[in-house]
């Protein structure tokens, strides 16, 4: 599977000389416009995951309702699928090679120098890739729901607090990519090896739910297991287990403590 192509734009650290919040502000709306210009990055975070659900729906057996599945469907299954697939790509693939990237070419040492903090780019480039992430889950939604009759999270405040805590795990995991990386091919090499197993573990190829007991109880373990069943039991009306997300939730605190504590400027 392809992957989000590494941006080929970088900010100006002259347009930060604005102090404090409004430096800030200047920093995310730099970003923003150099977000939009990336089509690729734009493709691949917000409509693949789309793409890839519809093309899944169309399957006919797939939107077949299966005793196995306790009369759901397969597809009925896919749309939290796609939902995390949303976060892999903007957390794994489109976040670390932007961060690296800026560090490799000395911007953010370069930022320094301005009244504007380094820690004001990155918590812009984690809002950006969060939003863009989240709408993309909004959209898998809509697919699902407008092209296929998958219903409507029947718990929306657990679907939305599960939703959350993968978020933070992916943004968290992708941060921690960036700051053991120097550089951007080395970005590459490890966002790989992290994103495939991501892909597994969030039931891309085989749905978590229908994964042997011994499988399933491992990849439960992992953030984006658990946040998959956390996701599908808000779906089918019921508040996500406590473990499943306790479990999202530590691994987020966890792999935020260690992007903080491995990152560097330059």
């Amino acid at each position: 599977m392809s992957t989000a192509p590494a941006s080929t734009t970088s900010p100006n650290p002259a347009a930060f000389r604005a102090p404090g919040g409004r430096g800030a502000a200047a920093v995310l709306r730099t970003e923003a416009r150099l977000f939009v210009r990336e089509p690729g990055t734009l493709f691949w975070v917000l409509l693949f995951p789309a793409l890839l659900t519809a093309i899944l729906g169309l399957v006919p057996s797939f939107r077949e309702a299966s005793a196995d599945l306790g009369g759901r469907r397969v597809i009925d299954l896919y749309v939290p699928v796609g939902v995390l697939l949303a976060l892999i790509m903007g957390g794994l693939q489109a976040l670390p090679p932007i961060l690296t990237g800026y560090r490799e070419r000395g911007i953010l040492r370069r930022m320094s120098t301005t009244p504007v903090r380094p820690a004001s780019l990155l918590g812009a480039e984690i809002a950006l890739h969060g939003a863009a992430s989240l709408g993309s889950a909004a959209l898998v939604i809509a697919v699902g729901r407008t092209a296929f009759g998958v219903k409507l999270p029947g718990h929306l405040p657990g679907y939305a607090l599960a939703l959350v805590l993968a978020a933070a795990s992916t943004l968290a995991l992708g941060a921690l990519v960036s700051a053991v990386s120097r550089t951007q091919k080395i970005s590459s090499v490890i966002g790989s090896a992290v994103f495939f197993p991501a892909l597994f573990t969030a039931g891309v190829y085989l749905p978590v739910q229908t994964m042997p007991g011994t499988l399933r109880h491992i990849v439960e373990a992992t953030p984006l297991g658990a946040a998959s069943q956390a996701l599908d039991q808000a779906m089918r009306g019921g508040w996500p287990g406590a473990v499943h997300l306790g479990v999202t939730l530590v691994w987020a605190v966890a792999l935020t403590a260690g992007a903080a504590r491995w990152f560097r400027w330059e």
